[in-house]
């Protein structure tokens, strides 16, 4: 770690570093198993501090990492310049337009709020307290994905500054604007985004959860119930074995669950003729399906509110098999020899036709994601064997992995894994403009794109 710094740089925003007060408080992030441990800290109040903070960073030749909230830290810095965005958190909704001009510090129930209020929605993802700007920079995978597509395909502007220090505003049709989305920061800090918001305001929707018998019935039926839905209806599966912990609701404690995640931009009637073969599997412990104020759809996927460790890996099928179907099973059922929450995302619909920024997400011939969360390393190799043994059993159907969704294992985001997530031709593009913006790889923090130099 670098223990001198040169001159400071000049912004509004608070400074940290290492052993003063707040420093630790200012690198934490949702991700708990690890965090950035940068020399310095730049606690940005606005994009001139984002900038001053850049051009400080590359006249020093000191690295830089970005954080807002932390979900998706990857790559953790050991050194360099942290830019905070957290204080960013300027919302300007414009309803006639159907936009928002957000910050980089707003999280998806902040932007949630304010377009409700206006009898619109935007496209965000499971977790309300996901960063904006982070979730488009990976995609942009959201509940109602089937319906309206990669949330990236409907960003209107970027704000970006790049290593050269200069602030740039992006537009559709430049090939910067593409490449920023969906490379989850390599190629700048993005200070702001306008993006479209939509006019729903309720959504039917909830989750049906089964119980351990019938665990393999539920994906099977789900498996089928999948083959031919409208594109109103986006869900997903998940398994796993729930912690006998008393903060666990009784009915699920201790037990070996599938939840089925529904959410249908349809009407209440329709959406409970469809679901109906869901139901027709069994009883559930949990039935909770109905239509919600659009304020509520965190509950569909109730994911865990708290900052937690955790890492993942994913696979991208074409289709979902019964034999690709059993080999998801076979190493995420109770007997894994880590614990694994497992679960299976639709895809297809809207998500197969690509926008008309060129963003860089590839891989839409895929009509299923398989998403594999577990706790950490903690010194042993339990984890990353148990990541290889997962993509060895679906090697045979998988045809890439979104780099969204690969979180941990830091010392293995090699250059191979990250161009797994692109096509090669999409991948050389990227490395070229790399090249031509950020030769010095200043933005590195990330599943790194690394400048062409050949």
């Amino acid at each position: 770690m670098t223990n001198r710094l040169p001159e400071l740089p000049e912004v509004t925003g608070p400074l940290f570093r290492p052993g003063t007060p707040g420093y630790d408080e200012e690198v934490a992030g949702f991700q708990t198993a690890y965090a950035h441990r940068p020399a310095l800290v730049v606690g940005a109040l606005h994009a001139e501090d984002v900038r001053s903070a850049v051009e400080y960073a590359a006249r020093h030749g000191l690295p830089v990492s970005v954080q807002a909230t932390g979900h998706g830290l990857s790559v953790a810095a050991d050194d360099g310049v942290l830019i905070s965005t957290r204080r960013m958190r300027e919302i300007t909704v414009e309803p006639a337009a159907r936009t928002a001009r957000v910050g980089a510090g707003v999280q998806a129930e902040a932007l949630i709020e304010a377009a409700v209020a206006h009898g619109l929605a935007p496209l965000n993802g499971s977790s309300p307290s996901v960063g904006v700007v982070g979730y488009h920079l990976g995609g942009g995978l959201g509940i109602l994905a089937r319906t309206f597509g990669y949330a990236a395909d409907h960003v209107r502007a970027i704000e970006l500054v790049t290593a050269d220090g200069r602030l740039r505003r992006l537009t559709p049709g430049e090939d910067l604007f593409g490449a920023v989305l969906g490379t989850g920061g390599n190629y700048g800090v993005v200070t702001a985004l306008e993006v479209e918001l939509f006019p729903i305001t309720t959504v039917y929707g909830g989750r049906l959860i089964f119980d351990t018998g019938l665990v393999e019935p539920a994906l099977e039926g789900w498996r089928q119930w999948t083959w031919d839905l409208p594109e109103e209806m986006t869900s997903a599966i998940t398994v796993m074995a729930m912690p006998d912990l008393p903060v666990i609701p009784e009915p699920l404690r201790g037990r070996y669950i599938a939840t089925v995640n529904i959410a249908y931009t349809g009407s209440g009637s329709e959406g409970e003729r469809l679901v109906a073969p869901l139901r027709a599997i069994g009883p559930r412990l949990t039935d909770d399906l109905r239509v919600m104020p659009y304020t509520d759809t965190h509950t569909i996927h109730s994911d865990p509110p708290f900052p937690h460790a955790y890492a993942a890996t994913n696979a991208l099928l074409p289709e979902l098999t019964a034999d690709a179907a059993q080999a998801f099973l076979d190493v995420a059922g109770p007997a894994s020899p880590v614990p694994v929450v497992a679960g299976i995302r639709h895809l297809g619909g809207a998500l197969r036709r690509p926008g008309p920024a060129n963003v860089a997400v590839d891989h839409r011939d895929a009509e299923y994601l398989a998403r594999f969360i577990t706790g950490p390393d903690t010194g042993g190799t339990a984890v990353d064997d148990h990541h290889d043994l997962i993509a060895k059993a679906l090697s045979s159907w998988a045809i890439g992995h979104s780099p969204t969704f690969l979180y941990g294992a830091g010392d293995r985001a090699g250059e191979a894994q990250t161009r797994a997530g692109y096509t090669p031709a999409t991948y050389r593009r990227l490395a070229a403009l790399k090249s031509d913006l950020d030769p010095a790889n200043l933005f590195r923090f990330n599943r790194n794109i690394r400048p062409d130099r050949s």
